[in-house]
């Protein structure tokens, strides 16, 4: 895991077009070199500055490929950052989400020294509810950006 830099564009348009983020997650239009730096810029890279977190490109061990993301993000209608992840679809149930997830939130506990945690998923979205089950999440309600009527389970974390 690491942190996105603009050299990353290529897959940014990959993952972000991939299957499962359009239906779990939705189109972010980032679909040319151009829309993957703004996305960049003024996601994951822009988080890092102002949260000292954000969302890091996810790789292989052994030869590095960039299979996914995963991190913290501090959404402005919440007191606590929401962990969120995003991964291939050759890479889904393999337990890589499961192992960079697990030591995201160890990060957030012991590096942030964060009191809580949020996860945000579509009700439909089994696969990601299970997931932030496993690694300590329990439903605590429903959760809604600014300006969306979609209703979205939100789980929490306390430690």
């Amino acid at each position: 895991m690491r942190e996105y830099n603009l050299d990353d564009t290529q897959f940014i348009i990959q993952l972000l077009n991939s299957e499962g983020w359009l239906a779990f997650i939705g189109d972010k239009n980032v679909h040319t070199e151009e829309d993957a730096k703004a996305y960049l810029l003024n996601g994951p890279m822009k988080s890092y500055t102002e949260n000292g977190y954000g969302l890091s490109l996810v790789a292989t061990k052994e030869d590095l490929t960039p299979i996914g993301m995963c991190g913290l993000i501090k959404r402005d209608n919440l007191d606590f950052p929401d962990i969120g992840f995003a991964f291939l679809p050759e890479y889904v149930g393999k337990g890589y989400a499961f192992e960079i997830a697990s030591a995201t939130i160890t990060y957030a506990k012991d590096t942030l020294k964060l009191p809580i945690v949020y996860g945000i998923t579509m009700p439909e979205n089994a696969s990601s509810k299970k997931l932030l089950e496993k690694i300590g999440l329990s439903v605590e309600g429903w959760y809604s950006f600014p300006n969306q009527e979609n209703k979205l389970l939100l789980l929490k974390l306390t430690f």
